[in-house]
């Protein structure tokens, strides 16, 4: 099990989709934290309180962007905690994960 502290190891301020949109962005995120710790754990739970907030572009291309990188909707939530105090936001992530279509 590990778990990831999105204000502490990653930004207090994550923002944007795409690398290029800054050096926060769920694409980074996706790559540097999420699929590594699903390809490598059998549970990660992720601990989003403490950022100044997250965009929608930031959580649909970590969260929905794992399916589009192959991993199964039934193993990333069967793996993926997420703990936030906002209860909306884990509603929020799993839509993401629902609707990301596989490519």
């Amino acid at each position: 099990m590990i778990t990831i502290q999105v204000a502490r190891e990653f930004s207090r301020y994550p923002a944007g989709r795409y690398t290029k949109d800054g050096p926060y962005s769920g694409e980074y995120f996706r790559t540097k934290f999420l699929a590594p710790a699903l390809e490598a754990q059998d549970k990660i739970i992720v601990e989003m309180d403490g950022a100044r907030g997250y965009g929608s572009s930031f959580l649909e291309e970590a969260f929905g962007g794992l399916v589009r990188l192959g991993f199964l909707k039934d193993v990333i939530k069967r793996k993926l905690e997420i703990r936030a105090t906002n209860s909306s936001l884990k509603k929020e992530i799993d839509e993401y994960i629902d609707n990301a279509m596989p490519v």
